[in-house]
């Protein structure tokens, strides 16, 4: 017998759970791509776009993944032979920077690990030692899907204006806009990349790039037609937005998950995933008391508020995994990018997500680990719900 037939919740770090009202407002027939509303709705996006960033720069949309998002924000800023300085806090700044040396870019990489932060100092002796200013861009991912890790964007631009480097400063955001604070004019951030299947609650498909005018200035020769964000940010005819047919129906997702993002306020919305944050890792303070558990990110300060990775030892991590979903419908992520990877597995808490959702994985995942004889320690559950009594 299983437990797991109901509802099923999707608890992984993207796609994210998705509202209803945005299931229901793309559930209807294909609309004229040629006039009228759908245009109207399309230009209405643009604003609230630029308000979730925090930008009053520019905004282009491609139909993508987050991969995508990486090709067109470096193809319109980059040359061949360029080069380009990775930040690396796990998989997924390390895969950008494939994507930039897969556009002949020359790719110098820091690389912090798999669990810490961007350390200033050494960016700040890089920077410091490029007098010739080689570097044209330097890339860093706010959050680490693949580790759970949070990097001080400001911080970095800071480093940045210290040593008088030119390089601009290229930020991923997939993983943490709209759950994590992020303010890319405050902060000085020159390009953003993000998509929508995860703070922005729309399903996958959709990807987004924001940028300055410092970063619209630049124009290598590494663009070609589809990437070009300058047609797509001041079109002449509507298919320009797209470089072709319009996504008709993520349109309507996203235009109603935006209503739901302004409706709830953006310092609500950070101020919600904080908590959910604080509530699952008291739990996990407790379950690592005794045992192979351990979070990922080990100063509170340094860990996402989107997405949570933790250590459990192999193969744990994948038999845990199977039992919440097979048992009881609580889908979690995989260990990505790790060796073992079974030694792992990562929580999203992301996007359309409450206290009950949470509550209800957390008393899952202690099940499980004590159906499957995992020693961890007592209490995580008292702990977690302490945490929600405690208004913050």
């Amino acid at each position: 017998m299983s437990l797991s037939h109901g509802r099923a919740y999707l608890a992984i770090p993207g796609p994210s759970v998705m509202p209803d009202a945005v299931l229901q407002a793309m559930h209807r027939a294909s609309p004229n791509i040629y006039e009228g509303a759908l245009h109207d709705l399309t230009h209405s996006l643009v604003p609230d776009l630029k308000a979730v960033a925090q930008t009053e720069g520019h905004v282009a949309i491609y139909i993508g993944n987050g991969h995508a998002a990486w090709e067109a924000a470096l193809a319109n800023v980059l040359s061949r032979g360029d080069t380009v300085l990775v930040l690396a806090t796990g998989r997924f700044c390390i895969g950008w920077g494939e994507v930039a040396a897969g556009m002949g870019a020359k790719v110098e990489t820091i690389d912090h690990g798999f669990a810490n932060p961007i350390d200033m100092a050494r960016v700040a002796e890089v920077l410091a030692a490029d007098t010739d200013h080689r570097i044209k861009a330097v890339l860093a991912v706010h959050v680490d899907t693949s580790t759970s890790v949070k990097n001080d964007i400001a911080a970095l631009r800071d480093v940045m204006d210290q040593t008088g480097h030119p390089a601009l400063l290229m930020a991923d955001c997939i993983a943490s806009l709209g759950c994590d604070r992020f303010e890319m004019d405050a902060w000085g951030v020159d390009v953003m990349v993000s998509g929508c299947q995860k703070g922005l609650m729309t399903p996958a498909g959709l990807s987004f790039v924001w940028f300055n005018d410092k970063a619209k200035a630049h124009r290598g020769d590494c663009v070609t037609g589809y990437w070009d964000w300058r047609p797509r940010i001041n079109p002449e005819v509507y298919f320009q937005y797209f470089y072709g047919t319009a996504p008709t129906h993520h349109l309507f997702g996203l235009r109603t998950a935006l209503d739901l993002i302004k409706a709830e306020g953006l310092d609500a919305i950070f101020d919600r995933h904080e908590k959910l944050a604080q509530i699952i890792w008291a739990a996990f303070d407790q379950w690592s008391k005794t045992g192979p558990m351990k979070l990922n990110v080990a100063n509170p300060a340094h860990r996402s508020h989107a997405v949570t990775a933790v250590g459990i030892g192999s193969p744990n991590g994948d038999a845990l995994r199977h039992w919440c979903e097979h048992q009881c419908g609580l889908t979690l992520g995989i260990g990505l990018g790790r060796d073992p990877a079974d030694a792992f597995f990562r929580i999203g808490h992301m996007g359309h997500v409450n206290a009950h959702m949470i509550m209800g994985a957390l008393g899952t995942i202690d099940a499980g680990l004590k159906a499957l004889d995992i020693p961890h320690g007592d209490g995580a559950l008292a702990a977690a719900a302490k945490a929600l009594a405690v208004r913050a």
